[in-house]
């Protein structure tokens, strides 16, 4: 380590305020080698990223890491600078003359389509848009989500797709005890789904739902759930693979009981249908989902053990108002961040951000979380990952790689967006709002009601 780097400290610009960033920034805080200056920025008034916008409302036990990220907060080395958009606001350009390193965490924001015919019409609707909208996301809550249908279709296999099931079939006095946004809240008290049918491609053995998530929909209020008994038997490469996985054989062993479960005429109804995949969405006079056609598929095995789902030629049509896909999120690029479009993720080398052609590493610029592998892994992961990268981080640091180069002052960066007009909302700031939230929620008996709208936000701050 160089004379600079023992007096000079590591100062570190964070680009997203969910899990990854946050595990990012803790773990550089907490260096007892390098001494180091966090300033974590997020595009919403509001941090914790995927834990306020992407988890369930009715998983608040899940909710609570956030308290974790409340004791990084605190750290007097540690800036929050909400409402501060990369690309829009600030330009990388910006970052790289104000801070040693940077670290993006952006997550995967984007939705994978379905791309059939049909798609985009009323009452098609990717997950990430549901998703977003019930958990009271300033960019959804305007969407419109079709619940004027008796049934819906959720097109998934993983745990997204269980979770928008459980919202469609929840009672309104569940989702009221929760923080479900106010507007979605009031949409699925008049909501007419009575059933869903959540559809996966290939079997029961390869679905990527977890059985914690699984065993929910059994618990759900006044709800039947039926699954075909011959879908549960596998073939040779499947029933492998169960073998070889104590989460998959848990999972087969809920559908067996499922299945096993007598009809009682419940109030809704939930098939959990396999080896089938969409490919038309049919849709009426009125530009609006009619029905979805699926292909049934037989499962093959791939010589690498895996199985694909091949189709059989045979079709069939469920009608249907309201398709949900649920296949999986992707990140967008952010101008001037190298970006690889087949994996739709910054591109990098083990958390080090490179050219997507040459693979040429881009000094001082480095990526964690969804944006840098994808969507995968849950929210305890991100810990590890983040810390891995981290320590490339203090590694490049440490051996003189980058340069400790003379930087403005601190709160030049405060001064360059106050210049450009940018309302920028600190940590202190966000507890504000977090106080109303808590008690808006109080007064309908749940543990927070969110604010949904960024004009809204700003104004209370601005009082």
């Amino acid at each position: 380590m160089t004379s600079e780097q023992t007096q000079v400290p590591l100062r570190v610009a964070v680009v997203g305020s969910g899990p990854a960033g946050f595990y990012a920034a803790e773990t550089l805080l907490r260096s007892p080698e390098t001494a180091a200056e966090v300033d974590l920025f997020d595009r919403l008034p509001t941090p914790y990223g995927l834990v306020r916008g992407g988890v369930a409302p009715d998983h608040q036990k899940i909710k609570s890491v956030t308290r974790i990220y409340e004791r990084t907060a605190a750290r007097p080395s540690f800036r929050f600078l909400g409402n501060v958009q990369l690309g829009r606001d600030l330009l990388v350009d910006d970052l790289r003359a104000h801070y040693h390193q940077i670290v993006y965490a952006t997550g995967n924001e984007a939705d994978r389509r379905l791309g059939i015919p049909g798609e985009g019409v009323t009452g098609s609707t990717p997950s990430a848009v549901f998703v977003g909208w019930y958990n009271g996301h300033p960019d959804f809550r305007e969407a419109r989500i079709r619940l004027d249908t008796e049934r819906a279709v959720v097109v998934g296999n993983g745990n997204v797709a269980v979770d928008v099931t459980r919202i469609l079939l929840r009672t309104p006095d569940e989702l009221a005890a929760t923080d479900l946004a106010g507007h979605a809240l009031a949409a699925l008290r008049e909501s007419r789904v009575r059933e869903v049918w959540m559809l996966g491609r290939r079997g029961p053995a390869q679905a990527a739902f977890t059985p914690q998530e699984l065993k929910e929909l059994g618990e759900l209020t006044d709800v039947d759930i039926v699954v075909d008994p011959a879908a549960l038997e596998l073939d040779s490469a499947s029933a492998a693979a169960v073998a070889e996985s104590a989460s998959r054989a848990r999972n087969l062993e809920l559908l067996r009981e499922f299945a096993a479960r007598p009809r009682r005429g419940a109030g809704r109804v939930l098939h959990l249908r396999f080896g089938v995949s969409p490919v038309e969405i049919l849709v009426d006079d009125e530009e609006r989902v009619r029905g979805l056609v699926v292909a049934r598929n037989r499962l093959e095995a791939r010589s690498d053990g895996s199985v694909a789902a091949r189709p059989t030629g045979e079709t069939e049509t469920l009608e249907a108002g309201l398709v949900l896909a649920a296949i999986g999120y992707a990140g967008e690029p952010i101008p001037g961040v190298p970006f690889d479009p087949k994996a739709r993720v910054i591109a990098n080398v083990e958390g080090r951000v490179c050219d997507p052609e040459t693979r040429e590493i881009v000094p001082r610029e480095y990526v964690v979380g969804w944006a840098r592998t994808g969507p995968q892994g849950l929210i305890g992961s991100h810990k590890g990952g983040s810390a891995e990268v981290v320590e490339r981080m203090l590694a490049d640091w440490r051996t003189g790689q980058i340069p400790a180069a003379a930087l403005p002052p601190r709160p030049a960066i405060d001064e360059l967006l106050a210049g450009r007009g940018v309302q920028v909302v600190g940590f202190s700031d966000w507890k504000r709002l977090d106080d109303v939230e808590v008690a808006r929620g109080a007064r309908r008996g749940a543990p927070r009601e969110k604010l949904s709208d960024l004009e809204s936000m700003l104004a209370l701050l601005g009082e």
